[in-house]
């Protein structure tokens, strides 16, 4: 395998570790289980990327024989075709060769469906695999779904009712619930690419693509919420250290943050 492709054996390395640090943190939350479940698809991506991307051998050789029969059968009446004593015209002639024509057509037709077989068997597996990925992330996505820092953040300010989410996780354990989401949507994404990367068909490799900026667009809503964690954590450090008294320095002592040498 080339330096420029994705390796299935590191990526099922991460999702177990990643599967590793969600026990640590939440040891009886619903996303371990998730993560276990994208670990277990991971494990069986290889053999089935590696199935996908190998020819079909058997199925190969059912297609040759039955084009080469539908070949034979096309061409054997040439062989036993005889125009003697026939008055030809040029209405019988374009008579033989509208009926040649279309023969040919549905020839064409049959043999190319035929050569399609392998393709098509081959894209459902894809397509069954990739739609496994597909609500895994769809399931991620409801995991973070009511993680609202606002609401973690500032409790007082709103009004619970007997069916409102219970969040009772600290600012720290919810910005780690929201990474491991991230992440573990980052790692279905690479998933799908593994199962077309050796694969190419049109069909499949627009679902994969398809899935991966479904993955990138939920990802991105994690994150803002992320970044609401961290703008209000720097704003709260900045009030208290507003609100700490001033300690003018002892005589001989550079200010903090000042870049001066004290002077004699």
């Amino acid at each position: 395998m080339s330096v420029d492709t994705l390796k299935p054996s590191l990526i099922v390395e991460t999702i177990e570790k990643l599967y590793q640090r969600i026990g640590e943190r939440f040891p009886d939350s619903g996303l371990k289980g998730v993560c276990g479940q994208l670990h277990q698809i991971a494990k069986n991506m290889e053999a089935r990327a590696d199935w996908i991307g190998r020819p079909v051998t058997w199925l190969r050789i059912l297609t040759w024989a039955i084009c080469a029969v539908i070949l034979v059968l096309a061409l054997l009446p040439f062989f036993y075709f005889r125009a003697e004593g026939e008055n030809w015209n040029l209405e019988k002639v374009v008579t033989v060769m509208e009926a040649g024509i279309n023969d040919i057509v549905l020839i064409g037709a049959a043999i190319f469906f035929l050569l399609t077989i392998e393709t098509r068997y081959k894209r459902q597996r894809a397509l069954k695999a990739l739609h496994e990925l597909r609500s895994i992330a769809h399931v991620i996505d409801m995991h973070q779904l009511t993680k609202d820092p606002h609401r973690i953040m500032a409790k007082s300010l709103y009004a619970s009712t007997v069916q409102s989410p219970k969040l009772e996780m600290t600012e720290f354990e919810l910005r780690r619930y929201l990474d491991y989401c991230s992440e573990m949507l980052s790692l279905t994404g690479k998933v799908a690419a593994v199962y077309v990367q050796e694969f190419d068909d049109g069909v499949a490799m627009a679902s994969a693509s398809e899935l991966e900026t479904m993955t990138t667009g939920l990802s991105r809503k994690i994150w803002q919420k992320i970044s609401i964690l961290h703008t209000i954590e720097v704003d709260d450090a900045d009030r208290k250290r507003a609100a700490l008294p001033f300690v003018p320095p002892k005589q001989g002592e550079a200010i903090q943050g000042s870049t001066e040498t004290p002077t004699e």
